[in-house]
């Protein structure tokens, strides 16, 4: 224990919190930045949760049970099919974000080629590590090889796993986050047709 730091006691550490002087802008802002009302809005927020969850899900179960393993009557066969799945629903994840997207409003200060070459930016970091993953990896590494028993012959510690942990994950993340600074290319000739009439 730290001297200086208030104490916590389970239950009842956040009664001497006074929300009377918590700032909420930033919360406003978001909120007014965001339709979370939008279906594709909706919908991208819940492929986001659903895709992850899924695939540890099915992987455990596969790992407990075997019954992929035993439906297809190979390991590899199943794998192959789980990754399929993966790759159908990161499709489908990219699709329902890509319209969120479009249909949100935008923030004026990244509608230009500042906040257009920050989100390639992103977009490019976050495409080295995933890539660079999957090529360290191969498919049976990313796609969850080591739940049906195919596992490599040695844990991979080389780039990009030697510069942070889970660093597919990560940069889909960056990606995604490249993606959302970036103007839609649909919505600058849409306000380019606007001004035109």
């Amino acid at each position: 224990m730290r001297p200086g730091l208030p104490t916590l006691e389970c239950c009842e550490g956040l009664n001497n919190v006074d929300y009377s002087k918590v700032d909420f802008s930033v919360m406003t802002l978001l909120f007014d930045s965001v339709d979370l009302t939008d279906s594709s809005f909706v919908s991208a927020v819940l492929c986001i949760a659903f895709n992850p969850l899924f695939w540890n899900l099915m992987a455990r179960w596969e790992h407990r049970t075997q019954s992929l393993t035993r439906l297809f009557r190979s390991p590899y066969v199943a794998c192959y099919c789980l990754g399929a799945t993966i790759l159908f629903l990161n499709f489908l994840r990219s699709h329902c974000f890509t319209e969120a997207m479009k249909s949100q409003p935008k923030l004026e200060v990244l509608d230009g080629l500042l906040g257009y070459y920050v989100g390639m930016a992103f977009v490019a970091v976050g495409s080295l590590f995933v890539i660079s993953s999957f090529l360290a990896l191969g498919f049976f590494g990313t796609f969850l090889g080591d739940y049906f028993g195919i596992l490599m012959e040695a844990k991979v510690t080389g780039f990009p796993f030697s510069v942070l942990d889970n660093p597919m994950y990560w940069g889909s993340t960056t990606v995604y986050l490249g993606w959302s600074l970036m103007p839609f290319t649909e919505e600058i000739y849409r306000q380019k047709a606007r001004k035109s009439k």
